[in-house]
């Protein structure tokens, strides 16, 4: 289990971060603060000029890991996983330079808030992304799908936990490329090493300037968000609703 990272080529200014926590990339704690401490420390290289965001096995990311929260008796667990996811998805966002996402197979819960943001999405065409996070005791990420498709398609995907593919989102213009799968990191390091060709220093004030004038403050409008979780488990619905679906085997949300 693990966060690394790659510099496939050095002379592109592409820095590749890649996560494999086995086996369905439903990240610990600890593996929300890797991914944080990856992008940063990426994005603080002079060198660097855009970011890949992949991961290994057969989805990009599951969300957090809730048998980790079934083994802890408090909130420790849920204080740790809202506190990591958040300085994850703000890792991405904040990146000095582009960050672009490599996704295949499934992106749930987290995984949202991830792609959501990033810069640009290549997806597999065995993609999908959607927030199961009410039939897993939680809320939080509809900021961040609310950045991938229109507010009332949001809406809807959010209250039925329903799943939309990468074509999907590739109609909605925000997937920038479909591929097979066999050629998603290609093709996610394309599009990075054409970012790459730009002056170092003009991207990051590009990057800037553009979360600068983001409609939304993703910061604040998540925030606000986990409240509704964190209450949601001082009543102990979330926990009623994790042990029905812990019962069911899974293991990510």
């Amino acid at each position: 289990m693990s966060v690394s990272t790659s510099v496939p080529e050095p002379a592109q200014g592409v820095a590749v971060v890649t996560v494999d926590y086995p086996p369905v990339n439903a990240l610990p704690v600890r593996g929300w603060y890797a991914v944080a401490d990856a992008v940063r420390a990426a994005g603080r290289d002079p060198a660097i000029r855009c970011v890949v965001l992949a991961a290994e096995g057969r989805g990009f990311n599951a969300g957090v890991d809730i048998k980790e929260m079934r083994r802890d008796s408090g909130h420790t667990a849920l204080i740790g996983a809202n506190r990591g996811c958040y300085a994850a998805f703000s890792a991405v966002y904040e990146c000095e330079v582009p960050v672009v996402t490599a996704v295949q197979g499934f992106c749930l819960g987290g995984g949202i808030g991830l792609v959501g943001n990033a810069d640009a999405i290549v997806a597999s065409e065995d993609a999908t992304f959607g927030l199961p996070e009410l039939d897993r005791g939680a809320l939080g990420a509809a900021t961040h799908l609310a950045r991938l498709v229109p507010q009332h398609l949001m809406r809807a995907l959010y209250y039925t936990s329903r799943t939309v593919t990468a074509g999907e989102l590739h109609a909605h213009g925000s997937v920038w490329q479909v591929v097979p799968r066999a050629e998603l990191r290609d093709a996610a390091l394309g599009l990075a090493r054409e970012i790459a060709r730009k002056d170092g220093t003009l991207l990051r004030f590009a990057k800037a300037a553009i979360n600068g004038i983001d409609p939304v403050d993703v910061h604040r409008s998540y925030r606000f968000e986990q409240g509704f979780t964190f209450e949601a488990n001082l009543s102990g619905l979330a926990d009623r609703i994790r042990e029905d679906f812990g019962a069911r085997g899974e293991g990510g949300t």
